[in-house]
Parts: C-alpha cells; sequence; structure tokens
C-alpha cells in the first residue's frame, strides 16, 4: 500500500506541475488568449487543489489531513464556477453580474464550513485515520452540506458541458477538435468524482487530481496543435459569422465547403445541402436559375432574385478567387450582398421618371424620346407612323359632379379600355391632364384611322360603372401620320398635326376622329 501511494502522490504532483504550467502558459499568452483570466485563476485552483492532495496524502496526522483538507478546499469549492465562466467566455455567452455573484454563494460558504468543521459537522459528520493501512490516510462521513456542495459542484460541471455541446453543431469543422477538448475537461472530473463518491477506486483515493493531470495534458496539447482558446482563429470564425453579406466558400472544383449564417438566412436551401455537392449543380436548387454567367464584361458581379416565403429578394453575387500564402489558388469566395431594398428603390424611381404615377402609361417626357426613336426607325424601315392624340370630352364635368377621386377613377378606367386594344409595338401615353397620345407603325393613314375608330367606340361601349351608376364617357380623336414618300415631320410637327385634327373634332360635335390632311377635313364618327 505505501509504495502504491507514493507512487500515486508522485502522479498527483507531477499533475500539479503540468498545471503549474499551463497556468504560467496562459498568463504569459494572456493577449492571445479568449477568457484568459478565466482560464488563469482556474489553473491556479485546480493547482492549489492537486499540492493539497499530495500534501494530505503524505501527512502524518489526522490534524495535518484536516489542515490540508482546508487549503484543497479553496480550489475545490470555487473552480466549477470558474470552469463553467470559462465555457460561457468560449461561446460567447454572459450572465448577468447579479447572477455570476450569487454562483459564488456555495463556494464561500463551503470553504467556511470545511474550515470550522470541527464546531458543527455540517460538513464532515466525522473524519477518522483508517485502521487497515499503513499510512495516515483518512475516512470520512459526509454531512448535510457535503451533498449540497457536490451537488452545486455537478450541477456547473453539467451546465458548462451543456453550454458547450450546444455549441457544437454550428462549430465549423476546424474548431471542433478544441471544443472536443473542452467538453472532455468537464466531464472527465465529473466522472471521476462520481466514480470516487460511489467507492469504486483503490483504496478510496480520490482520482480526480490525476485525472486534472489528464485534462491539464490535453489542454496543452489542444493550445499547441490547434490555438485553442486562441484570439485569431476564435475572431476570424466570430467575423465570419457576423458578417452581414452572405458567405459560402468553395474549394477549387467549386465544390460547397462552409457558409455563414446570413447565407443560410439569405438562401435558406443551404441549410439541407450536403457539404461537397457542386455549385452548379446546388445553384438551381437554392436559387431557381442556373448560376449566373461569370464569363462577360464584369465577370465577378451579377444580379439574382429569389424568391423567399414572403417576397421576392434580390443580391448582388461577387465570385473571387481564394490563395494560400503561396499564390496558389485553393478556392472560390462567393459573397452574396442583398440589395432588395436598393432594387426595389431604384424600380420606384424608375416607374416615376418613365410612367404617369396614376395611370401606369407612359409619361409625357418618356413618350417625345421613344416617340422619336420610333420615327427614326420607321423612316428607315419605310413605313408610316400615326400619332394620335385623345381627349376625354366634358372631363371637368366629372369632377365638378362626382368629385376628383371620381374623376381619377374615370381616366383610369379610359386607360385600361385602350391598353387591352394598343397593336404590337405602339406607344401609349398620358399626354397631360385628360389627354393621352398614341404613336404606332402604320401602313396608311386609313389604318391610322381605323385604330382611332377603335378605341373611341370601344371608349363609347363601355361605360364605367361606379356607385353613381354607369357614367357614358365619350372621347375626342386626332390623327396625323407621316408617310414615306413625302416629306418626313419631325414628332413635334405630327404632334401638332394631331393636335389640330383634335381641335377640328371638338369643334365638330365631339365623340369624333379627324385625320389631319393639308386640305378638308373629312369626319368620321358617330
Amino acid at each position: 500500500m505505501a509504495s502504491h501511494l507514493t507512487m500515486y502522490i508522485t502522479l498527483v504532483s507531477t499533475s500539479g506541475v503540468l498545471t503549474v504550467f499551463l497556468c504560467i502558459y496562459s498568463f504569459l499568452k494572456r493577449k492571445e488568449i479568449r477568457g484568459f483570466q478565466s482560464l488563469i485563476v482556474l489553473t491556479l485552483l485546480q493547482s492549489i487543489y492537486i499540492f493539497a492532495n499530495a500534501f494530505e496524502l503524505s501527512s502524518g496526522s489526522l490534524a495535518e489531513i484536516k489542515f490540508w483538507t482546508v487549503i484543497e478546499y479553496i480550489g475545490i469549492a470555487f473552480a466549477p464556477v470558474i470552469g463553467l465562466k470559462l465555457c460561457l467566455d468560449y461561446t460567447g455567452k454572459k450572465l448577468s453580474r447579479r447572477a455570476m455573484q450569487a454562483l459564488y454563494v456555495i463556494p464561500v460558504i463551503t470553504l467556511l464550513l470545511v474550515s470550522t468543521n470541527d464546531l458543527h459537522h455540517l460538513f464532515y459528520k466525522s473524519i477518522y485515520l483508517r485502521p487497515d493501512v499503513s499510512s495516515a490516510t483518512a475516512d470520512i462521513e459526509v454531512g448535510y452540506w457535503y451533498i449540497v456542495h457536490g451537488s452545486f459542484t455537478f450541477g456547473c460541471l453539467l451546465a458548462g458541458a451543456v453550454v458547450l455541446l450546444r455549441k457544437w453543431s454550428t462549430t465549423k469543422k476546424a474548431y471542433k477538435r478544441p471544443l472536443l477538448t473542452l467538453i472532455c475537461g468537464q466531464f472527465l472530473p465529473m466522472v471521476s468524482a462520481f466514480i470516487y463518491l460511489l467507492g469504486l477506486t483503490p483504496w478510496g483515493i480520490d482520482p480526480v487530481p490525476f485525472v486534472l493531470f489528464l485534462t491539464s495534458a490535453m489542454y496543452l496539447w489542444a493550445f499547441m496543435s490547434t490555438r485553442m482558446l486562441m484570439i485569431v482563429p476564435i475572431a476570424k470564425e466570430a467575423l465570419f459569422e457576423s458578417m452581414h453579406e452572405g458567405a459560402i466558400v468553395l474549394d477549387v472544383k467549386r465544390r460547397f465547403i462552409d457558409y455563414n449564417a446570413s447565407a443560410r438566412r439569405m438562401l435558406p436551401g443551404l441549410r439541407h445541402l450536403p457539404l461537397g455537392r457542386r455549385l452548379d449543380e446546388a445553384w438551381p436548387d437554392l436559387t431557381g436559375a442556373p448560376f449566373p454567367d461569370t464569363s462577360g464584361d464584369n465577370p465577378g458581379q451579377q444580379e439574382i432574385r429569389v424568391q423567399l416565403k414572403n417576397e421576392p429578394a434580390t443580391y448582388q453575387v461577387r465570385i473571387s478567387t481564394v490563395n494560400d500564402r503561396y499564390n496558389e489558388q485553393i478556392g472560390y469566395l462567393l459573397i452574396l450582398i442583398d440589395i432588395t431594398e436598393q432594387s426595389r428603390l431604384q424600380a420606384q424611381l424608375k416607374q416615376m421618371a418613365y410612367y404617369d404615377g396614376m395611370t401606369g402609361v407612359f409619361n409625357r417626357t418618356q413618350f417625345i424620346q421613344r416617340g422619336k426613336m420610333l420615327l427614326e426607325k420607321t423612316a428607315d424601315e419605310g413605313a408610316a407612323v400615326a400619332v394620335i392624340l385623345f381627349d376625354i370630352d366634358h372631363f371637368k364635368h366629372f369632377n365638378d359632379e362626382y368629385g376628383h377621386e371620381v374623376g381619377d377613377t374615370v381616366l383610369i378606367h379610359t386607360v385600361n379600355i385602350c391598353r387591352d386594344r394598343m397593336p404590337e409595338g405602339a406607344l401609349f401615353a398620358r399626354y397631360g391632364g385628360e389627354e393621352f397620345v398614341v404613336a404606332a407603325p402604320v401602313s396608311d393613314g386609313e389604318e391610322a384611322v381605323r385604330l382611332a375608330e377603335t378605341l373611341r367606340q370601344a371608349i363609347f361601349n363601355t361605360p364605367y360603372r361606379g356607385y353613381n351608376g354607369d357614367l357614358h364617357i365619350t372621347a375626342s380623336f386626332g390623327v396625323g401620320v407621316a408617310k414615306n414618300g413625302i416629306s418626313w415631320p419631325t414628332l413635334e410637327e405630327l404632334l401638332r398635326h394631331a393636335d389640330s385634327a383634335l381641335y377640328t373634332s371638338k369643334h365638330s360635335g365631339r365623340n369624333l376622329v379627324t385625320l389631319y390632311k393639308t386640305s378638308d377635313n373629312p369626319l368620321i364618327g358617330a
């Protein structure tokens, strides 16, 4: 027994030395370690506990054992709380200051009760030397507070393990090994302490100090090989995950390797996408369209539209190569920038710039620009163009009799009737007030008049049905035609011709179509 005890004391002392080294290492690397304060305090408390345990095992009397037991509890009482704080620091979670202070209540009471146990025996009912061993080793009968403290210790260790396990699914593969190390650092002492309390250890020796040797060795290995708790890799992961832009990492064969939280939000299908799938295969499933062509004038930047649950979204897609420190390509970085609001504002500005806000047809400015282009194109092709101006008859009466709201509805009603009857290639615009203009390719003046007459009859035969009953609407039309073979007019001249013909229609009884001619103007209509 004495030889085995000596060997165990040696192992415990070695564990203490290793833990002290880990404490010093944490202090020296404090600028690089996340949560370094918790790690330094934890390793310091564990060192106190381990060395006090070694001195307890080598004690020659019960009084010495009691003394070193008190020293042990300086470490035992507070280490579980600091270990939990380290887990919280690593996962980026925080407790309120009041909650953190509350966690120290039981450790403080524990240390006070252990120090004064001979007065009340609340922690140990009794401590006595074992008569069946050759060295001065003690056995105990647990008191009430021993159970409270033990439950609290197990609770802290278990809570820390749960906090770490919950981070497992969202931790990138490169950081799973250090996370696993921390999880083991929580579970191994908990399991070994449980085995000790069940009385399953040889000679009733506490195995936790030796287990801490294993956890300290694991921590050192993790520091050296995986840079566990180091700020640089953790900061990189935090930066990657906190980016507002969606980021997708591809390998050189354009297979999915990793993506951040923003990418998951922007492309919900990523949650169900197996890593390793090729971009060209997966992209249609994610967006409903092939991956945009990156071989054009701007290969690194394209725009895509994605239909989300509530509404469509527009993303700017940027792809760039990723090189290693030797400038060798190792993959691609795909960045998704949400420009939905920007695109919506651009569409609204375009709508305001191009279209009439009430009726939705082109505004006067757009008609002038597009009409000139239509005239130039038609002149080159040797065809004809008609410009038709029409005005709703007695429109002021609708506003005065029924109100401007009804007047606005009459305008929209008239536009809807005409829009459904526009030939292909025609321009339709609100020219001002209740006046509208049409420009369309035609074969001759007769076809232009037929188009105007079709619109006039449609308006006349389709009354507006409102809460005031049916309102009959009529309109007067003027037609000007530019025809190949004669002097080709400008758009302004054509508009003057159509306006002159419209004037004739109004003064000839309204609800008429008039074709502009240089001689007499025949009237066509009801």
